[in-house]
């Protein structure tokens, strides 16, 4: 008996190493802390340690966006020692689990960052900045607010991956007894309520607030650092999520307790909660435009850009522009911002030159494809004068089809489409404006950007062009120059359209369509009320709310495709058990010629367990050292 008590010890303080830093609030390395605060130097480098724990969203294996969801497919299975964690991709084929989650934010796992320990770093810093003796008072409250900012952040990313969460205000002193440690899950609105407070105080002038500055003065060295549009902006979109279905009423989770008792989750739907999301997106927008931030156009002279090639490259480099004025906030944080995505999205386009480092493996599927609307700005199923149902039949294009090579053989679905379809997307068929060339994109079997290795290939037959910086050069020996570029994690884009979605949801279709055509205008597209009137077999559709809800649904799925977005606007629309419930499909990329090649092949047929995979599991060894957190339903 002995032994198997000590036995169960082991266990235990196996489970406690391994798991103890699930929910790290007691600060250690006390005198190194000190150290850490003794001068304005040592303060700004523990601050960048509170930046640090940032999401890697560049990456497509530290940002759930890519792969664990519908809008990209990879080839399977993965040879070993091809990539460092499958994870993502293994969440898309149903693998996540409880005994070990797949992109652990909450424990930290590979390339996934342990943001209790970047809550705890902030509370650290916020607790010891008084002690630096040389800091100047506008600094301080300035890094201050930074401080706070990411605190709320951090919170914020773990709310919308694991629903509720305990709130860590404060680091727990070194004498906490373990009760104290095992803090507990705190009801969905109490959380948002804490971080948009913590936001406010970044962003309001007070005595008692710290001040973000409106932009950056020195784009040398603090380019990535949080500023007061950056906030606002963040507050919107947390706040529209918040009022999203997904957190807003959500009965599914009506019996989802706390181990005392309490609600986690409020059952009734609250329209207050859409009108306090309006009022922060309309601060947001007011702020971003007063500070100069404005949707990119390109307006260069390149010879052989056409109108139509300049707002094709307006949609792209909206995206893959360093620092263009459409940026709210961009990552920087992988230290090489996006080009490992670059590596990955971009074909061997030269004919001449096979790259080894272009793998192409980050492959848009079909869905993505069928999602964009037709050339008069409606979706091909509302299409009046486009024909859906011979989407899939051969056709040649011809001169008059200026994004498709003359003469070649395509689908139907790869005709008479918006310019963000050709802008996003290459596939066979496809042209590929760079800043050295327009190549023409050939993929079947035997041709230049076709399957040629086991593993560097697009396995749906379809290319992310809008990830690609149009200065991205193969040159002849197979080496590549990219042009790195911060990822978006907000652009100006996505705060109108969630201005538009809130706007519909309080009564205000007038406005929200204001802001949805500017989208759709820079995208070289006609106003919502006019291609519907003239194009779309539901014409009065954009007239009522639940019409338009569907149409600014789909604007923004559109527009933000391949960003990273989809994945969490389904799971808060509540639409994911909807569309991740069906197969994945691709064209048959091992074909030579037309007819075969243009076939589709199924690729997965996908599943979604709801309400169970909306939010993630906690891990088997987080519950064992905290047993006052609860699982959520269905793990």
């Amino acid at each position: 008996m002995k032994n198997i008590r000590l036995l169960y010890i082991l266990i235990m303080a196996c489970l406690f190493n391994a798991c103890s830093d699930y929910l790290d609030v007691v600060p250690d390395n006390v005198a190194t802390i000190d150290n850490a605060f003794s001068d304005k130097t040592q303060a700004e480098k523990y601050l960048f340690t509170c930046y640090s724990f940032l999401p890697t969203i560049d990456h497509t294996e530290g940002n759930p966006g890519f792969y664990a969801g519908d809008e990209f497919w990879m080839f399977w299975p993965i040879p070993s020692g091809y990539s460092s964690s499958w994870d993502p991709y293994n969440i898309a084929r149903g693998q996540q689990n409880r005994v070990r989650p797949l992109m652990n934010f909450w424990d930290g796992g590979n390339l996934t960052q342990p943001l209790w320990q970047g809550i705890r770093s902030c509370n650290i810093f916020l607790e010891n900045v008084d002690k630096v003796r040389d800091l100047a008072p506008f600094m301080k409250s300035r890094w201050i607010a930074e401080a706070k900012f990411l605190k709320a952040y951090y919170h914020w990313y773990l709310l919308k991956l694991y629903g509720p969460i305990p709130i860590v205000d404060e680091n727990l002193p070194i004498s906490a007894s373990s009760n104290e440690v095992r803090v507990k899950r705190k009801p969905v609105d109490e959380v948002v309520n804490y971080i948009i407070d913590l936001i406010d105080s970044t962003a309001e002038e007070g005595d008692d607030n710290a001040v973000l500055p409106n932009k950056i003065d020195n784009k040398t060295t603090e380019l990535g650092r949080i500023t007061k549009p950056i906030a606002l902006a963040i507050k919107a979109r947390i706040l529209v999520t918040a009022a999203s279905p997904l957190f807003n009423g959500n009965s599914d989770y009506a019996n989802f307790n706390d181990s005392d008792g309490t609600p986690l989750f409020n059952a009734s739907v609250s329209d207050e909660k859409w009108i306090r999301a309006v009022e922060a997106c309309r601060e947001a927008v007011e702020v971003c435009e007063q500070v100069g931030i404005s949707l990119y156009e390109f307006n260069e002279n390149i010879q052989g850009a056409t109108d139509r090639i300049k707002t094709e490259m307006s949609i792209r480099n909206a995206v893959c522009e360093k620092w263009n004025p459409e940026l709210i906030w961009g990552s920087v944080e992988s230290g090489a911002p996006s080009r490992q995505i670059q590596l990955n999205a971009a074909a061997n386009f030269d004919p001449n030159i096979i790259s080894l480092a272009v793998s192409a493996h980050l492959a848009p599927t079909m869905r993505m494809a069928e999602l964009f609307y037709t050339e008069n700005g409606v979706p091909i199923t509302e299409d009046k004068t486009w024909d859906y149902e011979k989407r899939f039949d051969l056709r040649t294009a011809t001169a008059a089809d200026s994004s498709l090579q003359e003469g070649y053989k395509t689908v139907g679905l790869h005709f008479n489409r918006e310019l963000r379809f050709y802008a996003d997307l290459a596939f066979d068929g496809a042209k590929w404006f760079m800043q050295n060339n327009t190549w023409d994109i050939q993929c079947k079997s035997g041709q230049p950007t076709g399957k040629k290795q086991s593993v560097l290939y697009s396995v749906t037959g379809y290319y992310a062009k809008k990830l690609v910086n149009w200065e991205m050069v193969i040159s002849p020996g197979g080496g590549v120059s990219v042009e790195p570029y911060p990822w978006p994690i907000m652009r100006l884009a996505d705060l109108y359209l969630l201005y538009a979605e809130a706007l519909n949801e309080t009564g205000d279709q007038v406005t929200a369509l204001t802001y949805l055509n500017k989208v759709r205008k820079r995208a070289g597209l006609e106003t919502v009320e006019s291609a519907w009137a003239n194009y779309s077999i539901t014409p009065d559709k954009y007239q009522t709310k639940d019409g338009l809800r569907e149409i600014i649904h789909q604007e923004r799925l559109i527009e933000l495709a391949l960003e990273g977005h989809r994945f969490w606007d389904l799971r808060r629309w509540k639409k994911a058990a909807l569309r991740l419930n069906t197969p994945i499909y691709g064209w048959d990329i091992i074909q030579e010629d037309y007819e075969n090649y243009n076939r589709r092949v199924l690729l997965f047929d996908q599943k979604f367990n709801a309400p169970r995979d909306y939010f993630w599991p906690l891990s088997d060894g987080a519950l064992i050292v905290n047993p006052n957190l609860v699982q959520n339903p269905g793990w």
